[in-house]
This record gives structure tokens, C-alpha cells and sequence, in this order.
């Protein structure tokens, strides 16, 4: 666990949901940013935060200047209800005023290898890099109960030295075959955002924020951006068993 890194509790999830809005409110207020690059997580956890984007700042967010991405996606077409895209597409993308030409998702229908490829292409023509990495000013990510995040599993740790800019990954039970971002372009953004929900999730952070042995087997462990922020958003179930 890097020292710093910051950590903030809310009772509940809702709260949560509206501190990170706020958040992102506040970060896209600068005028002076032509445009500002979000990578979006998936699962369950994100719902919330999606539905209070469209609901409270859907007029007051410059969505002109918002591009979105997804720091991962499941190999299935994206009217497919295990879409990350479906989902943020039905909870925000829908619900508000924003470009078509903003909106850059992971073909999961397509062929994975190519499409990671491609993906990385678009990730590569259209942000700015630092190391010849390319650097989103805002990556939006959840924790699994395996202490995965993006699709970056426990057995696959190796992503983090990986110099490509996404890849494709399977999961460790279902086969089910994902494009993921790298670690190492994860790690080089402005910041990050982790978003954690649920009692489900406390023994994964009691092991990260206590920097136990057991933490380093987790990929959500090594999240740490060189020259950025790092935020965990975590509601008191999730926080539960930090000591």
C-alpha cells in the first residue's frame, strides 16, 4: 500500500455514489481542459454513481468535453446484458447530452486479440502519453471478491509489467474470455478512483490497507499511479475489517 494514498468512509453507499460525483463534477469544471478522459469500471457497484451522474448533474457537467472508455469489457455483444457497456449505457450514456464521437467502447463482440489491438490503436491516437504511456485524468475502478480489478486477475500479475496498452485476459472459472487495460496503463493515470461497496469486499481491504502478506496477491494491490492520486471510496461494510 502506498503511503499516499487516501481513504475515505461513508456510512452508507449512496454516499458514496455522491461523493464521487461530486468529484467528477468538480474535476471537469476546468474550462481551460479541452477535453477530459474517463475510463469507466463495470459490475454492479458503479450503478449507483451512474444514476446519480444523470440525475443530478445531467445539465451541469460539460459532457462535450467528457470522452469516456472502459477499463475493461467480457467478450459479449453489447446488447448483451453481462455488457459494460449496456450497463453504462442504460444508467447514464442514455440520460444525457453527450457525443456520439465521446463515447468509446470495447467492441467485445468483435475478435478479441484484434479488438484489443484496435482498442489500444484508438487509446493511443487520441490521449496524450507521459513514458510513451498513454494517461487518462480519470480511471474508475471496483474491487472483486478475488481482489481483481479491470479484469486484471489474481493469476495474471504479470499484466502489471505487460507493455501494452490493453490485452486480453480470461477468467479464472467461467473461461470467459475480456479485454482489459494493462497495469501499466492503469498506473499512469492522473488519478484513480476505486469504488468498493459491501461487507463482501472488507477481508480484500482489510488485507490491502493493512499491507498483509496476503495483499500481494492480489492485482488490486499493486494499483499504484506513479504520477497521480489515489482515492478509495469505501462505504463501513467494506471498511469494516481495517484495523
Amino acid at each position: 500500500m502506498i503511503t499516499n494514498t487516501e481513504v475515505k468512509i461513508f456510512a452508507a453507499p449512496k454516499k458514496v455514489y455522491k461523493a464521487i460525483a461530486k468529484e467528477i463534477f468538480k474535476l471537469t469544471q476546468n474550462s481551460s481542459q479541452a477535453r477530459f478522459d474517463i475510463s469507466l469500471s463495470g459490475g454492479d457497484s458503479p450503478k449507483g454513481l451512474f444514476r446519480k451522474l444523470s440525475n443530478k448533474y445531467s445539465d451541469a457537467i460539460p459532457w462535450s468535453r467528457i470522452h469516456f472508455w472502459w477499463g475493461d469489457e467480457r467478450c459479449v455483444p453489447p446488447t448483451d446484458n453481462e455488457s459494460n457497456y449496456k450497463m453504462v449505457n442504460d444508467y447514464l450514456l442514455s440520460k444525457i447530452s453527450i457525443p456520439e464521437e465521446n463515447i468509446h467502447r470495447i467492441k467485445g463482440e468483435g475478435n478479441p486479440t484484434n479488438e484489443a489491438e484496435r482498442y489500444a490503436a484508438e487509446i493511443k491516437e487520441n490521449l496524450n502519453s507521459r513514458g510513451k504511456i498513454p494517461v487518462f485524468d480519470l480511471i474508475i475502478l471496483g474491487l472483486g471478491d478475488d481482489g481483481h480489478t479491470a479484469s486484471i486477475f489474481p493469476h495474471q500479475l504479470e499484466l502489471f509489467e505487460n507493455e501494452k496498452i490493453c490485452t486480453v485476459t480470461q477468467h479464472p472459472i467461467t473461461a470467459q474470455k475480456r479485454i482489459t487495460l494493462t497495469g501499466r496503463t492503469i498506473n499512469n493515470a492522473n488519478r484513480i478512483f476505486f469504488l468498493v461497496i459491501g461487507e463482501n469486499k472488507a477481508m480484500r481491504i482489510s488485507e490491502i490497507m493493512n499491507d498483509d502478506e496476503a495483499a500481494k496477491l492480489l492485482p488490486a494491490y499493486y494499483i499504484s499511479p506513479k504520477n497521480g492520486e489515489l482515492i478509495w471510496f469505501l462505504d463501513e461494510p467494506a471498511a469494516s475489517k481495517i484495523q
